[in-house]
């Protein structure tokens, strides 16, 4: 007996540029903040580096043959934005934009959907130095930006997404140095969330305009956010750390208006229009999921909390995040409830360190898949509208402050060769989708 999904519901893979891409001195590409911050001391588990990652650059080929021979239907990936322009803005790179023609080119002949992110993190350096997400000048830099992809991309790409996920991204990199561009600075942190707020509207005004049929949505990592303890200081942080990570980009681009919790603080940003330029109709809600977090407080801390630590009985991934599937269940019914919009799962995945060798068995990663795929498939039982899953991710690749410790791909990927080897997870994964296993 097979199990039955939804008519239409999509599945696929996601995968990010700096994550997989490489060739960062190639062709023109100039840095990223990504680059700078792989290059400063102490930030990236063993000094790695972004600057080979999985030689996507010169392997794309190879990478579409493996998702069409595992019969993966869509494809979920970033541009690099120092790629197509080098200086963040002003002149185009046309060897940087051909490359993601022969990538949606290739993956269009192999019968799989192009799905296009616009910004995954890879903001060029040269916007930095120019204050980056903390300059309002950002907004229209990124719509003219997302003007150059729709005007080159959009015969082709018809799936958008505009940024993924902007609250990791802007608490990680403004308030807790855990990712570029690495500051710890109140203001700066509120900046950046109103400037990526706006950012994304424009984006999706922009898309629209130029890409006749375009589905467009933001990326949000959304999961529930627990206290440490039963103390009232805990309660309060794991109140606050949730405004900022579940409700700072969904509630002002759904609903217009920032979470009670953060309006004082972000109102002197605010400008007059901007709620209304930020809120624009979306086409869906893409939502990347892994576990819930766990806070507590620290009044040395920004903003008062930190990460707290799971039960020590909880179940954990072997890199020790926790393992929750029926709030991954609740959390899809909830946001089909808040948002009346279709939700498509863009990343959910388990991460793994000792896997080696030419023949790779990940039951641990199976287990997980499964457990999540069956908690949605509750969810959407219960009546959420959720119209697509894909696994995070296709391949094992560079995961940021991890460097290349934490492995979470469906396909094992040897970093001294770039040999790829099918793992039994992606094997698992196309029987699912065939329909030949059921969970």
């Amino acid at each position: 007996m097979t199990t039955r999904w939804p008519t239409g519901f999509t599945w696929g893979v996601s995968t990010s540029s700096y994550q997989i891409e490489g060739a960062v001195a190639e062709d023109g590409r100039k840095p990223s903040i990504w680059d700078t911050r792989c290059r400063t001391p102490g930030k990236v588990a063993n000094g790695d580096t972004g600057d080979i990652a999985c030689d996507h650059y010169h392997r794309f080929g190879e990478d579409t043959a493996l998702m069409h021979d595992l019969h993966i239907p869509a494809y979920r990936f970033s541009v690099a934005w120092p790629r197509v322009l080098p200086n963040g803005k002003g002149a185009t790179n046309e060897v940087g934009l051909a490359f993601y023609d022969r990538l949606i080119d290739g993956l269009l002949a192999a019968g799989i959907e192009p799905w296009l992110c616009l910004y995954h993190w890879d903001l060029p350096q040269a916007l930095e130095d120019l204050g980056g997400w903390t300059n309002r000048d950002i907004v229209g830099w990124f719509a003219d930006y997302a003007a150059l992809l729709a005007r080159r991309y959009g015969d082709r790409v018809k799936r958008w997404a505009t940024i993924n996920e902007p609250s990791v991204f802007t608490l990680f990199g403004y308030a807790m140095d855990w990712s570029a561009p690495g500051q710890i600075d109140r203001t700066a942190h509120l900046k950046a969330i109103h400037h990526v707020n706006l950012a994304h509207g424009v984006a999706v005004d922009t898309l629209r305009a130029l890409v006749p049929g375009a589905r467009v949505g933001c990326i949000h990592n959304r999961q529930r956010v627990i206290p440490e303890s039963n103390s009232d200081a805990d309660a309060f942080a794991a109140r606050k750390l949730h405004a900022f990570w579940n409700d700072a980009f969904p509630e002002p681009q759904l609903n217009g208006v920032y979470p009670a919790a953060l309006a004082d603080d972000l109102a002197p940003f605010i400008r007059p229009g901007d709620m209304a330029r930020i809120s624009r109709p979306c086409d869906y809600f893409g939502l990347n999921h892994y576990g819930p977090i766990f806070a507590k407080a620290d009044p040395a801390a920004l903003w008062g909390f930190a990460w707290g630590g799971a039960p020590a009985d909880a179940p954990k991934s072997d890199i020790g995040w926790p393992i929750f599937p029926d709030m991954f269940r609740d959390e899809l019914i909830d946001l089909s409830r808040r948002y009346r919009l279709p939700i498509y799962v863009t990343e959910n995945g388990c991460g793994g360190r000792a896997e080696t060798g030419a023949e790779i068995d990940d039951p641990h990663r199976i287990k997980y898949l499964s457990a999540y795929i069956r908690a949605m498939r509750a969810a959407i039982a219960a009546g959420a509208d959720v119209r697509g899953y894909f696994v995070w991710s296709l391949l094992d690749n560079f995961e940021w402050g991890s460097g290349y410790s934490n492995r979470f791909g469906l396909v094992f990927v040897d970093f001294a060769t770039g040999k790829r080897t099918v793992k039994a997870s992606g094997r698992w994964f196309s029987d699912l989708i065939a329909g030949r296993v059921d969970i």
